[in-house]
């Protein structure tokens, strides 16, 4: 089973998190997947934390995740500490795969939607 494992910086803002959830959502509606394919996992200041979430992940019997770093640059967040939470995950579960994703603000697309936004 495919797994897509959305990760965001977390807030103390409960509905900002919560805006991640429905983003999850309506991406697995949109891939046509279940919800339970599209998660969400939080840096900080929010759960579940990634090791959290990755571990239900494999606990549920998926074997592969692919995470997206929800984040607009490539900040220490980006560059170290993801890496680092992957890296122990995979670690714990060396039979499993974890394909860690480019942060959203690297996308092509990022360019156009910005543009759009400006029309």
């Amino acid at each position: 089973m495919k797994q897509l494992l959305i990760v965001a910086h977390g807030s103390r803002r409960a509905a900002s998190n919560d805006e991640v959830r429905v983003l999850a959502a309506q991406v697995a509606q949109h891939l046509q997947w279940s919800a339970e394919q599209v998660q969400v996992a939080f840096l900080e200041l929010a759960l579940p934390s990634i090791a959290t979430a990755l571990d239900d992940c494999f606990k549920r019997g998926v074997n592969e995740v692919s995470v997206l770093p929800y984040f607009l640059a490539s900040g220490s967040h980006v560059v170290s500490d993801l890496p680092r939470e992957i890296a122990a995950a995979q670690a714990k579960w060396p039979d499993k795969t974890i394909h860690l994703l480019a942060h959203i603000g690297a996308a092509d697309r990022m360019v156009n939607l910005i543009a759009s936004a400006c029309d």
